[in-house]
């Protein structure tokens, strides 16, 4: 069994380690866990996602983050800027790799594939490859030059799914994003799940199960996980709770007593509502 509390699923990532954040944007991200690695004082961490949000910038404004690889971070047009990321790339304490979001999925499938990079289309003209280093190479069939992403392989795949068994096979409900990915791509997976089902339950339906037990190492029940972002269809962004973690980053004291706030909710599912 890989069930474990969410404190010893935390103390799994190591200081300096690369990490995949599974979720889109303030959509089904692992909110409960960033915030028990920012409880936890991990730094140097390297963070890879398509579009961050609440996840990236808590990290950053923690001071858990020394680079960030990813196609966008920000709250988009309810919140604007990722403030705390911002503030870290400014500062030169956070290090932003540029990527456009299917750049970094690109790499994700090289890793996937065993390859050492992928062949992308489209980067003609962008500023990208060259903050980023993105090399060219020749189609031994066409001639053609294409830019090659050098494969990203994170340590962990960290996701919150909708429900997990107790082995780690996981089923996600609405939009995967780059979840599935991420999880044949990184060296293992930690789940935090809303419901922890049966086995008998994932096998009524086999084929949705996305992401199967022998990729995972552990599995932490987390209720309302992903707030205060969604969670399809148990839960919406809570709006009012993001505009106060964004009043919170800005200072270190009020950042804790954030972390604080939810740290009942994150360790004691009943107490969720």
């Amino acid at each position: 069994m890989k069930l474990v509390t969410l404190a010893e699923a935390a103390r799994l990532v190591e200081d300096g380690q690369m990490i995949a954040l599974g979720g889109n944007s303030l959509t089904r991200t692992p909110a409960t866990f960033v915030r028990e690695l920012a409880r936890q004082k991990r730094r140097d961490l390297c963070l890879v996602k398509t579009a961050g949000a609440y996840d990236i910038d808590l990290l950053c404004a923690a001071g858990a983050v020394a680079e960030v690889r990813s196609g966008y971070i920000g709250f988009e047009n309810m919140f604007g800027l990722a403030q705390a990321y911002r503030r870290g790339v400014e500062s030169g304490d956070v290090r932003a790799v540029e990527h456009a979001c299917y750049s970094v999925i690109a790499g994700l499938r090289a890793a996937a594939y065993g390859l050492p990079s992928q062949p992308v289309a489209g980067m003609n003209g962008s500023d990208v490859p060259a903050l980023t280093d993105f090399r060219q190479a020749e189609d031994p069939y066409t001639g053609e030059r294409v830019y090659m992403i050098p494969q990203i392989r994170p340590d962990w795949a960290v996701l919150h799914v909708q429900h997990a068994d107790a082995e780690g096979n996981a089923r996600i409900d609405g939009g995967v994003f780059e979840d599935v990915l991420m999880s044949r791509a990184a060296k293992s997976v930690i789940l935090t799940s809303e419901r922890i089902v049966e086995t008998d339950f994932l096998k009524e339906k086999p084929e949705r199960t996305n992401i199967p037990a022998f990729m995972v190492r552990a599995v932490v029940h987390a209720p309302c996980g992903a707030a205060p972002g969604s969670c399809h269809p148990l839960y919406d962004t809570d709006e009012e709770a993001v505009a106060a973690y964004l009043k919170a980053a800005v200072d270190p004291e009020r950042l804790r007593a954030h972390l604080a706030e939810w740290a009942e909710r994150d360790h004691h599912p009943a107490a969720k509502g």
